[in-house]
């Protein structure tokens, strides 16, 4: 149990590791400090939970249990979710929360992904064990897969309030547009310009401000949260779970389409109203 920079208390994943460890996790990185000490109550944490969590900087006690543990380093792993863990010598950590010699998972790194069948077959196939075989993709997919239902289903919600507002947002401006430009319509349709060229001529302008405007919006959230870290629980082990918002340039396109789809939308009303103005009303309107 430690406590999140906010103060409140959140459990913290804290894995025994054997020397293979390393092995296993080529990408791993000591970025600060240094790597735990075999059979000492030291621990390496992980960069994703130094940020979120309070008392892990290097040097640092904490007391965890009956024991109290050493912050000896900080690490990193391409962003990948073992940041959010605290490792520590699996011989130390048994005994200090009475598991004897047991494990609960087992990380095998394989010659090649084609591997992973025959691998799975000799343990699932040996009476002497009883385990479950999965890739790590799996694994964590399992894993996450409440969080991430959780996620998606707020935020298509909000997505959806918002997309509303924004159409909204969009039919005012555009009405606005028209009602005052009557008089530029009227010389357009006197002009001989047919009424598809003024639905055509609003819905251009409509589109081109939701363009700039999901622009504007794309780059403020790349800039903004484009690696911003946070953290949430894992419903599934009900423990903190770090990760980084990762601002693609596809979710960036994305999210440019469905603002021009929302601009269509909008303007859309307000073209075929501009469209249908009778020439000597609006004449004399203006």
């Amino acid at each position: 149990m430690a406590k999140k920079t906010t103060g409140t208390p959140a459990n913290v994943p804290l894995r025994g590791v054997q020397p293979a460890a390393f092995a296993a996790r080529p990408d791993l990185k000591v970025i600060e400090g240094r790597p735990f000490a075999w059979g000492k109550n030291e621990i390496l944490v992980g960069d994703g939970a130094r940020r979120q969590f309070r008392g892990l900087d290097v040097g640092s006690q904490v007391k965890w249990g009956e024991n109290v543990w050493t912050v000896t380093g900080i690490f990193t792993a391409g962003g990948a979710v073992w940041e959010s863990e605290i490792w520590t010598d699996a011989r130390v950590l048994q005994p200090s929360y009475r598991r004897g010699n047991s494990f609960q998972t087992v990380v095998a790194r394989l010659e090649s992904p084609e591997a992973f069948d025959a691998f799975k077959d000799s343990l699932t196939k040996d009476p002497r064990l009883d385990v479950m075989v999965q890739r790590e993709s799996e694994y964590f997919g399992n894993q996450g897969r409440t969080m991430q239902g959780i996620i998606r289903g707020l935020g298509f919600l909000l997505a959806i309030l918002m997309g509303i507002g924004a159409v909204f947002g969009a039919l005012n401006t555009m009405y606005s547009a028209v009602a005052a430009r009557t008089r530029e319509v009227a010389t357009l349709r006197a002009l001989g310009f047919g009424r598809v060229a003024v639905v055509v001529s609003v819905m251009a302008e409509s589109l081109v401000l939701a363009l700039a405007g999901s622009a504007v919006g794309a780059l403020f959230a790349w800039l903004f949260f484009d690696g911003y870290r946070t953290s949430t629980l894992n419903w599934d082990t009900f423990s903190q779970v770090t990760f980084a918002f990762d601002v693609t340039p596809a979710l960036m396109a994305q999210g440019v389409f469905f603002a021009l789809v929302l601009g269509l939308v909008g303007g859309l009303f307000p073209a075929i109203r501009a469209a249908r103005l009778p020439v000597t009303a609006a004449l004399r309107e203006a």
